[in-house]
This record gives C-alpha cells, sequence and structure tokens, in this order.
C-alpha cells in the first residue's frame, strides 16, 4: 500500500478474501483525525502497515467543506492550529473575510501532504466489529483489520432534529443547521429558527436582516459580559468529562457555559431580534401553537438543534450504557473502559477544536501502550 493523501484510491483497494491488515486504524480526517494520524507518525509508527486514516468526504477538510458561505473567518469560533503546523502558515490569518469553507480544507490538505499522513478517501466505513484480538473494519472500500482503533468521526453527520406533534403535517419547509446556505433564500418568508446555541444566534442574525423570524429555545438563554476566560473554560470541560466518565451522554460545551454577549448579540438585542419564545407545544400545516393557545404563522422552520455523535458504525461493539452515553476513562476520557483498544476523539470533553489536540496526543500514545507497541 503507498498511496498518500494526495493519490486517493480510484478503486476498491481490498476486497472480502485479501483484507489490509494494519495496526491502527483512525476513522476521520478532521481536526481529531488529523491530530490523532500526526501523534501516531510522530511516536513512530509507520504509515500504512502502522496506521491508515479512513475519510468518507471526497476532498481534505471535514465537515468544513460543508459549512455556509457566509461563515468566514471573522465569524466562525477560532481555527486552532494543528499539531506541528501553524494555520497562518497556510492562511493569511488577517484575511477575516474567507470563508471557512474554502480556508480549513485548504490547511487541512496543506497539512496531510506536509506530514505525509496515510489518508485514503472517498471511505464510507459501515461498521466495526470485534474478530478475537483484532478490529474488523468494513467499508465501501473493502475490508481492513487492526488492533486498535481511533474514532473521530465527529458530529455534522447526525444532525438532530427533536420530535414535536404535528411535524409530517406542516406544508412549508424545514431544514436543519447542515442544510442552511444563504439567507437570502429566506426572503418574504417567516422563518422560526430553533435553538440557543451559537450556530442558532448567529444564524438568526442573518435571516433576520432580510426577513421577519420568530427565536424559540427549550430554556431560557443565559449570556455573560466579559472574556471566555481560561477558567471557565476548563470549568465547562470538566463537567463534560464527568458526565462521559459516568457513562451518562454527552453536553454540550455552550449548555454549561452560556453565551458570550459580543457586540453583534448586543446589536442583535437594540434590533429587538433576541424576543425569545418558549418552545411551542405543537406544529401545525402553516405554522405553530404554544401551549397557552397563541399561534404563529410560519413558512419555514430553521432546526439549529445541534448534533449526536456519529457512531452507528461502532453499534457492533456494543459500547453504549443503558443511558446512551459510553463510559470513558484514560487520561482525556479518550478510552472506552469496556474496551481499551478503542478510543473516542472528539466526543464529550474533546469536541472542541484545541480539546481534540490535547485528545489525540493522549489517544495515540494510551491505544500505543495498551497495543505494545514501541
Amino acid at each position: 500500500m503507498n498511496n498518500t493523501n494526495n493519490q486517493q484510491p480510484t478503486q476498491p483497494v481490498a476486497t472480502p478474501s485479501a483484507t489490509i491488515k494494519t495496526e491502527i486504524v483512525v476513522i476521520g480526517a478532521g481536526q481529531a483525525g488529523l491530530s490523532s494520524a500526526y501523534q501516531l507518525k510522530r511516536r513512530g509508527l509507520a504509515p500504512h502497515r502502522g496506521f491508515v486514516v479512513l475519510d468518507q468526504a471526497p476532498a481534505p477538510g471535514g465537515a468544513w467543506q460543508d459549512r455556509w458561505e457566509s461563515l468566514t473567518l471573522s465569524t466562525v469560533n477560532r481555527i486552532h492550529d494543528l499539531p506541528g503546523m501553524g494555520f497562518a502558515e497556510v492562511v493569511d490569518p488577517n484575511s477575516s473575510e474567507v470563508t471557512a469553507r474554502v480556508a480549513v480544507p485548504e490547511y487541512f490538505a496543506a497539512y496531510e501532504q506536509r506530514f505525509q499522513l496515510p489518508v485514503y478517501r472517498p471511505v464510507h466505513v459501515a461498521l466495526v466489529c470485534a474478530r478475537g484480538e483484532r478490529f474488523r473494519v468494513e467499508t465501501d472500500r473493502g475490508i481492513w483489520s487492526a488492533r486498535g482503533l481511533i474514532n473521530a468521526t465527529g458530529t455534522w453527520e447526525q444532525p438532530f432534529i427533536p420530535e414535536y406533534p404535528g411535524a409530517e403535517r406542516f406544508q412549508g419547509r424545514q431544514l436543519h443547521t447542515r442544510d442552511y446556505q444563504t439567507a437570502e433564500e429566506f426572503s418574504g418568508q417567516h422563518v422560526l429558527v430553533v435553538g440557543g446555541g451559537i450556530s442558532a444566534i448567529q444564524l438568526l442574525d442573518e435571516i433576520s436582516r432580510v426577513t421577519t423570524t420568530t427565536w424559540v429555545t427549550r430554556r431560557p438563554p443565559e449570556f455573560f459580559a466579559g472574556p471566555f476566560t481560561e477558567e471557565r473554560g476548563r470549568a465547562a470541560v470538566a463537567m463534560v468529562e464527568d458526565r462521559v466518565r459516568r457513562g451518562l451522554p454527552p453536553t454540550s460545551v455552550v449548555s454549561v457555559t452560556g453565551l458570550a454577549l459580543t457586540p453583534a448579540i448586543e446589536a442583535m438585542q437594540a434590533r429587538g431580534v433576541l424576543k425569545r419564545q418558549p418552545m411551542f407545544a405543537e406544529i401545525q400545516a402553516d405554522g405553530v401553537r404554544w401551549a397557552n393557545g397563541s399561534y404563529q404563522q410560519v413558512d419555514v422552520i430553521l432546526w439549529c438543534t445541534g448534533f449526536r455523535n456519529a457512531l452507528d458504525h461502532l453499534a457492533p461493539l456494543m459500547l453504549r450504557e443503558p443511558s446512551g452515553g459510553i463510559t470513558m476513562t484514560g487520561r482525556l476520557a479518550t478510552q472506552v473502559a469496556s474496551n481499551p483498544r478503542v478510543h473516542l476523539v472528539g466526543y464529550g470533553p474533546s469536541a472542541s477544536t484545541i480539546g481534540a489536540n490535547r485528545a489525540g496526543a493522549a489517544a495515540a500514545s494510551e491505544l500505543m501502550a495498551v497495543l505494545g507497541l514501541p
């Protein structure tokens, strides 16, 4: 196997009768996957024979290449450097209006090439199952066999839309954050924005400039003034980490930290956009009705209700607890307690970009130690 990241296989690289063996398979080539791959190579593991990265995207960039056009470097949360190569080496950090879906993939592509990481794409992992002391990784491009697994599939492929009575009767348009492209497509329509996270706020800001909106959240949003300090960040991560170490489903960091009262949010408050409504009781054909009987006609429902970890392919390993979570252990809570040969990077406390970097290093060193690799 001599493929490099810029020479991905165009034909199946394995067949049921010719399984490819390696020591560790990394699933996903976003921030978490690339960080993990870099650390494996840095610790002496040989590309291909020692580890491979399987990525379902057609090109470098992870989920960033699918983000909406208006998400620029000035509006996105900070892009943290991958280990060993700064973002500024590829993209001018002063180019604030460069779209994130262009800049970040360009950075990831340069990163893969500089460190000659063995990324195979597009490869869709269908399932992973245990075969004695090895894992069988079944994909649409063949089968891999590995002793260890680092899963870094993130959440973008698992958009979450809660169930509400009457949703199937709604005759307008329903879409999720991941489907959003531009605000202009909603011109002249009344848009109901559901969700209290950062993405919901950003999209509400854009859409409210071109048409009328209603904003609803499950809980009243909590805004905080002042900078987002390291202490606040560490406290939030610690709370999420505590949950996953107890086998509970992880919560979002925003639900713990609240929303920073930025100039953009203050401007939205001044425009009267942030008049939050509680969640409605039911959806009707052309609108929504609240528990108190009040009604709002709606043309579009935009569900900014987050994502869930894309872990369905790991179902045969039976990692989940009855609570729905996965009990995690290890220095940075990346190691699955019930199966130390599996690490989840980008899950729980390592879901942020800076958290993914640190978790990648911890997962690489801990997994290599468990496998007895030098």
